[in-house]
């Protein structure tokens, strides 16, 4: 059993230097964050199923009623207005919700679904926009940067699938030996 209990972090982000270290701890939490953020993304997805919640998922509502000082309120109506995008958005919103949830509670492609969710989430943050200060404090944006965590994390990797996929065989290296820009989509 392994008694090392840190791990040694650290990077340099436009010339400032962070270092670190996690506590054997950090993991459990990293793990549990990804299951956390993918069953509400998941439920969130189901939940505008007709045939779970009764009702068919509607975007427009949304689109069309963004606050005026929204700087993404113009984009949105236009969005609103348009019938096919409106049909798409119906299709698309809760089908890739359900996606995300699943990919982050197995653990496969976590970095992808986790930029997926953050995605997601400042397009919701930018649609709530009321134009005041309280605006950094909105949950959207909280969720977003729990995503983005998540995928720092490399929580993939941590008790999931990624772990397993990165190792996957291919020619005779692992794959993301193989072709290195997974990297960027696993983890």
């Amino acid at each position: 059993m392994a008694t090392n209990t840190e791990t040694k972090y650290g990077g340099s982000v436009a010339g400032l230097t962070l270092e670190g270290e996690a506590h054997t701890l950090s993991g459990l939490f990293a793990v549990l964050l990804r299951l956390m953020i993918g069953g509400m993304m998941l439920f969130a997805g189901l939940g505008k199923f007709a045939a779970i919640s009764g009702e068919a998922f509607d975007a427009s509502g949304y689109l069309a009623n963004v606050d005026a000082a929204s700087p993404v309120s113009g984009l949105y109506g236009a969005m609103a207005a348009s019938p096919t995008f409106v049909e798409m958005a119906n299709v698309v919103v809760p089908w890739t919700q359900v996606l995300i949830g699943i990919a982050l509670i197995v653990g496969g492609f976590v970095r992808l679904a986790a930029f997926g969710g953050a995605l997601q989430m400042m397009m919701f943050y930018l649609g709530g926009w009321e134009g005041d200060i309280l605006a950094a404090f909105d949950s959207t944006l909280i969720y977003a940067v729990v995503f983005l965590t998540v995928a720092a994390f490399g929580a993939g990797r941590i008790l999931g699938a990624d772990r397993y996929i990165e190792q996957l065989q291919v020619d005779g290296q692992p794959l993301i030996e193989r072709f290195p820009p997974l990297r960027y989509l696993l983890g």
